[in-house]
């Protein structure tokens, strides 16, 4: 029961920090939407269906942030009328692919080993996306 207690008190901690940065991610974002129009989207996305997630994926790997802010993100863009399987990369490369992290994990981690996995999480975040809106097509 000690544990318990121990984990729910630990859990409402990080509750309490992640609220504001939620909170402010929703606000931020509101603001940006509102003075974003939605022909700027179908600008950078809708060129083709092969190359939406490539771009989905670059964008994902240069913005990188946590997976929460990335949902929220991604249904906007959704509602934007974003392909799913270029929101599905972008989601995927986010969380995967970290361009401005690279500098760190080089150093510590090495210079070839950090190249060479943030090149296949960005062809994995490609492929993910694929398989994931292919399977949805499937079962929905």
């Amino acid at each position: 029961m000690n544990n318990l207690n121990q984990s729910i008190k630990k859990s409402a901690k990080m509750f309490g920090r992640i609220m504001p940065v939620f909170i402010g991610l929703i606000l931020l974002l509101t603001l940006i939407m509102v003075h974003i129009s939605s022909s700027f989207y179908s600008l950078i996305f809708g060129i083709h269906p092969l190359i939406d997630p490539i771009i989905g994926a670059s964008i994902g790997s240069i913005i990188a942030g946590n997976p929460i802010e990335s949902y929220i993100i991604g249904g906007e863009l959704l509602n934007h009328g974003i392909s799913l399987i270029a929101v599905t990369s972008f989601i995927v490369a986010w969380v995967t692919v970290g361009v401005f992290q690279f500098p760190a994990e080089s150093m510590l981690l090495g210079t070839k080993f950090a190249i060479v996995r943030n090149v296949v999480a960005f062809i994995f975040s490609i492929i993910v996306a694929v398989v994931t809106v292919g399977i949805v097509g499937v079962i929905g």
